[in-house]
């Protein structure tokens, strides 16, 4: 796995959210960074915790003039389900058809398990990637670094 490069443009894409709205990453050019977070499993343990401490932050995130995108190959209804259930109120995106493309895009995809390994971008206002981990599966992020360097881009 290598990622894309830094400093490099982030691939575009359009996907549907948990509401079956289309989020293209494109559209926050000039006026937000985004951190996309690819997590594998919605309702998995890790996910769960990480994707409820964004939650429990969201404020904090949105601070910076970003837009959180989190990103699994699970279907739509999958997603609605999950949000639902644990009061996620970003942008929970599909990537399920064709099975894992963006995930793929973003050097991501993890083609034995069918899922997006456990990785994160933050692209800046003109689309450029400015910082990206990758974590291994049972891993969960570090929610402050991803805060640290939403606050280097403002």
């Amino acid at each position: 796995m290598t990622g894309l490069e830094i400093g490099g443009e982030a691939p575009d894409f359009e996907l549907r959210d948990q509401f079956g709205q289309d989020v293209r990453l494109s559209s926050f050019r000039g006026t937000k960074a985004v951190a996309i977070l690819f997590y594998p499993y919605a309702f998995s343990g890790v996910c769960t915790g990480e994707l409820s401490g964004i939650r429990d932050r969201l404020d904090q995130f949105l601070t910076f003039d970003t837009e959180v995108l989190a990103v699994s190959c699970d279907p739509l209804y999958a997603l609605r389900a999950f949000a639902d259930r644990d009061g996620l109120n970003f942008p929970l995106l599909s990537d399920f058809w064709p099975h894992g493309a963006v995930a793929s895009a973003y050097d991501v995809f993890d083609e034995t398990k069918g899922c997006p390994r456990r990785s994160s971008y933050i692209v800046d206002k003109e689309g450029v990637v400015r910082w990206s981990v990758h974590n291994a599966m049972p891993d969960g992020r570090d929610l402050d670094e991803h805060l640290r360097q939403l606050e280097a881009l403002a």
